[in-house]
């Protein structure tokens, strides 16, 4: 395992919610990273931003891990969710709530 890959696990499996993105949750660098921040900020998830700009390694090296192209990526208590488009439909039809409530994940979601 590379340290970069290990740094992802750690991550991953420490966090019970992390995103992978580019720029910081108060800072966005693009785009996708900031909608899927509006996202989870207006439910009220707390979550870990990690940001792939500062670590070419892990900028790389997340994309291998989960096997997705892109970034963001979302993970929720190990698992990857998926980026942009996928956490933006999951929340529109109420499944990223549903999913987050059924990992015991409690969200405060704004009025």
């Amino acid at each position: 395992m590379t340290d970069a890959r290990q740094v992802i696990d750690n991550e991953v499996k420490s966090n019970d919610v992390v995103l992978f993105m580019k720029g910081t949750p108060q800072f966005p660098m693009c785009g996708f990273s900031g909608q899927v921040v509006q996202i989870l900020n207006y439910l009220g998830v707390p979550y870990k931003g990690v940001n792939v700009l500062e670590d070419e390694g892990i900028r790389q090296s997340i994309k291998d891990y989960s096997n997705w192209p892109t970034i963001p990526q979302l993970y929720v208590k190990g698992e990857f969710v998926g980026g942009c488009d996928i956490t933006r439909e999951m929340f529109q039809a109420g499944e990223l709530q549903q999913l987050f409530a059924d990992k015991g994940i409690k969200i405060e979601q704004s009025a």
